[in-house]
């Protein structure tokens, strides 16, 4: 009973959490807003790489078929947050934030001894920014104009998966996510002495399926696959417009409904390894390929083009040892991860790379852990009118693991 009353508090802390959650970068402008990464587990701590992980003692959310090798009897919960500390460059200036996220709410169970199920909340993207006074050319002219810019909002992700484990060797999934949100954004463009102001408010909502599949080639060797699909993300806008010129306001539009494009989301494939040594140290790479370029769709300050993204982890655990002692149970994590993006702005990709490090400590007399992971990165570049971030990240995550209609045998 206190088990269950101790996950209904996790529970009802996470939503709080939930609806708290911060993100701030310059990048958000674009789009529907900076895409989270996963940080379920250990996952932060190894460059966010595991699709060839299975879900033995924590929720992997980067490969359905992961839940086909959930132990039996056991309910898993997983709920985390993190904090960042940026700084932004461009030029000669420079800016600093900070800012909490929340990560994700999770948990699974096996259906079967085959098979398993999850549930997941979490934030996909999230779009907040401020930009002052943008100097941007015109189009075919040797003229600038202005841009003041402020923006908040982003999709959540709602999703279900399912695997089920074929052999001792297979296993495949697949989840549906519900993706719903919407972004208020507030622009001013001023050009000469013309100031012109636009207010709107875009809803999304869709739906957006993903299958995958892990393989054991031994005990020591898995590899993983993920495909997902494209999917047409609908959206619906509310605007208002309004001009001044020369100091004489006028009115265009006042919260009319009006057109917009839909956001399309791309087919995104992953393949991932992982292969334990001396039953110590596991090392896990992915690679994933996003083609947003066939998305066709593009942004007034940008263009959206295919993702390269490679991620590598390292996690230390001797289970050649006894594990009497504390210290002997404490997992260790590195890694590190590249990301080309997948936006083109003024020619230039807005890049991500960063490096991790990471500790599990398990929770005394339980299955439970608690996962501490520390990240620093950078993000875009200083050129032209790209901003550098370079941020530093701490992720906290509490993966909670019980077991579940087991008779005792003792009182």
């Amino acid at each position: 009973m206190k088990n269950k009353l101790f996950f209904l508090v996790c529970f009802l802390m996470s939503l709080t959490s939930f609806c708290q959650s911060i993100s701030s970068s310059p990048y958000s402008l674009y789009g529907v807003g900076s895409l989270y990464d996963s940080d379920f587990g250990s996952i932060p701590s190894i460059g966010t790489s595991g699709i060839a992980l299975p879900s033995a003692n924590f929720i992997n959310n980067l490969n359905p078929a992961s839940l086909g090798f959930m132990p039996l009897n056991h309910f898993m919960l997983d709920v985390g947050g993190k904090a960042i500390a940026t700084t932004y460059e461009s030029g000669s200036k420079s800016e600093k934030r900070n800012n909490f996220q929340f990560s994700h709410f999770a948990f699974a169970f096996p259906v079967t001894k085959k098979s398993g199920f999850s549930i997941a909340l979490r934030p996909y993207s999230s779009a907040s920014y401020k930009i002052s006074n943008l100097q941007l050319p015109i189009a075919d002219s040797n003229e600038s104009y202005y841009l003041t810019a402020g923006g908040s909002g982003g999709l959540n992700n709602f999703d279900f998966s399912y695997g089920y484990r074929f052999s001792e060797k297979l296993s495949v999934g697949a989840s549906a996510a519900l993706l719903f949100g919407n972004v208020v954004d507030d622009r001013t463009f001023t050009i000469l002495n013309s100031i012109t102001n636009i207010h709107k408010k875009t809803d999304y909502n869709g739906f957006r399926a993903t299958v995958g599949g892990q393989y054991k080639i031994d005990s020591t060797f898995t590899i993983g696959t993920t495909f997902k699909l494209p999917a047409q993300i609908k959206s619906s806008k509310v605007q208002s417009v309004e001009t001044v010129t020369d100091n004489v306001y006028g009115a265009i539009e006042s919260n009319i409904p009006s057109d917009v494009d839909d956001y399309y989301m791309p087919l995104e494939v992953g393949i991932g390894i992982s292969k334990k040594f001396k039953k110590a140290l596991n090392i896990t790479f992915d690679y994933q390929k996003s083609l947003w370029k066939d998305s066709r769709q593009s942004d007034l300050y940008g263009e959206f083009v295919n993702q390269d993204r490679f991620a590598l982890g390292f996690s230390y655990l001797d289970e050649k040892k006894n594990f009497r002692k504390y210290r002997d149970r404490i997992q260790y994590f590195a890694g590190a991860n590249f990301d080309t993006g997948y936006l083109e702005v003024d020619g230039k990709r807005v890049n991500n790379a960063s490096v991790s490090i990471g500790i599990n400590l398990p929770i005394e007399s339980t299955l439970s852990s608690l996962n501490i992971s520390y990240s620093y990165g950078q993000k875009g570049r200083v050129a032209n009118d790209l901003i550098k971030e370079n941020y530093h990240k701490l992720s906290l995550n509490l993966s909670l693991d019980g077991i579940w209609f087991v008779k005792r045998k003792f009182d």
